[in-house]
């Protein structure tokens, strides 16, 4: 349920251009079943994790397809996507059917206080600047007792420097980790002349403003990579025990 005027959508220049130039890449990509997470593992556990739930918010939507999801579940009155990017926002209104699409900033959501019972965000977080804003608009919008659903890129995948080696002179394979303490702000080439600008931090610094924004850590999952990546990615196999995926549910507390 938006509020009565959309709050002013500020990203720095250069993110905000970079998400508008990646919006085509990321929409063939990663939806309408392109992409084996999306459709084997990312929508299922949020469709899992949103049963029940009336009114749903869909942080950094994107184009629209968790907003999209949401609005199909039984007993969902209200969806509601909200995203910067107004290229993304133009797919997302095509593709919307009924879902609502707003566009806004994380740390500045167009939503009224207590106005839904779910938030679910997909993958967006790793993206974000001002965490602790973002986090606590969250806790803003739900209602007492309301649902966080919370899907980050692992936090072992984003830390400088870490990966998987394969040391062929000592014939060892191991996961290496980097500065995993250490916040990190980098763009990286995610594909050819593709940049997307990643944040790491680690996991305590989501939970501290998750219980900041006065939610508490309900659940948390670290699902093994599934099988249709594995099959696109065979020189991820080795590597299959190193989760790819974090998922994190909070609910507000009630007072």
């Amino acid at each position: 349920m938006p509020g009565d005027s959309s709050p002013a959508v500020h990203l720095p220049p250069e993110v905000a251009q970079l998400w508008e130039a990646n919006a085509a890449w990321w929409t063939e990509q990663f939806t309408e079943g392109a992409d084996p997470e999306y459709a084997e593992q990312i929508l299922p556990t949020v469709a899992r994790h949103l049963a029940g739930a009336r009114r749903v918010l869909d942080v950094g939507c994107g184009e629209g397809q968790v907003s999209r999801l949401a609005a199909r579940l039984e007993g969902v009155d209200l969806s509601v996507g909200v995203d910067p990017t107004w290229q993304m926002l133009q797919v997302a209104r095509r593709r919307a059917g009924t879902t609502g699409i707003v566009q806004g900033g994380a740390a500045a959501l167009p939503l009224r206080d207590a106005s839904v019972d779910a938030v679910v965000a997909c993958l967006v977080f790793e993206h974000v600047e001002a965490v602790d804003e973002a986090i606590a608009e969250v806790g803003r919008v739900l209602s007492p007792g309301g649902r966080f659903v919370f899907l980050l890129n692992h936090p072992l995948l984003q830390v400088p420097e870490s990966g998987w080696i394969d040391d062929t002179i000592l014939g060892e394979q191991y996961w290496r980790i980097g500065a995993y303490l250490r916040e990190d702000h980098r763009v990286e080439e995610v594909a050819k002349n593709v940049w997307v600008p990643f944040i790491h931090r680690p996991l305590s610094r989501y939970v501290a403003a998750i219980v900041s924004a006065g939610m508490v850590v309900t659940g948390m999952e670290e699902p093994a990579p599934p099988a249709g990546f594995l099959a696109l990615a065979s020189e991820y196999v080795d590597a299959a025990t190193i989760p790819r995926l974090l998922v994190l549910r909070s609910e507000k507390l009630r007072t």
